[in-house]
């Protein structure tokens, strides 16, 4: 898999991680979740920094973002308790699709 792949996906995962200890740092009245919330975000913005060196900003914005939403909703979902309506399910996978269609077509996610 080539570095700014690798590069963007650990991005949307420590975007994860840093949004996940956000919720549970409750307004930062917490100080664990809240450390944890402040790397994950300087670990999320250092490695999109590194996949943008390849890799165009509005693809890898949209990517990040888009991934990045998908899977705090599914974190939200089993370890906050939080409900997805029918209509969120849908923009979630609407989503998706938009990911897809950007990786398995688009020649503009190489950056060349």
């Amino acid at each position: 898999m080539p570095p700014h792949v690798i590069a963007l996906i650990g991005a949307i995962v420590a975007e994860v991680i840093g949004t996940s200890a956000l919720q549970a740092s409750q307004q930062f009245t917490r100080i664990g979740p809240s450390l944890v919330a402040i790397v994950g975000y300087g670990a999320s913005l250092y490695l999109l920094a590194i996949a943008l060196r390849t890799i165009p900003v509005g693809i890898a914005y949209a990517i990040w973002s888009g991934l990045g939403v998908v899977l705090i909703s599914l974190v939200g979902l089993v370890m906050f308790g939080q409900k997805l309506d029918l209509a969120a399910v849908l923009g979630l996978s609407l989503i998706i699709a938009g990911v897809v269609v950007l990786q398995v077509f688009s020649t503009s996610t190489t950056g060349h």
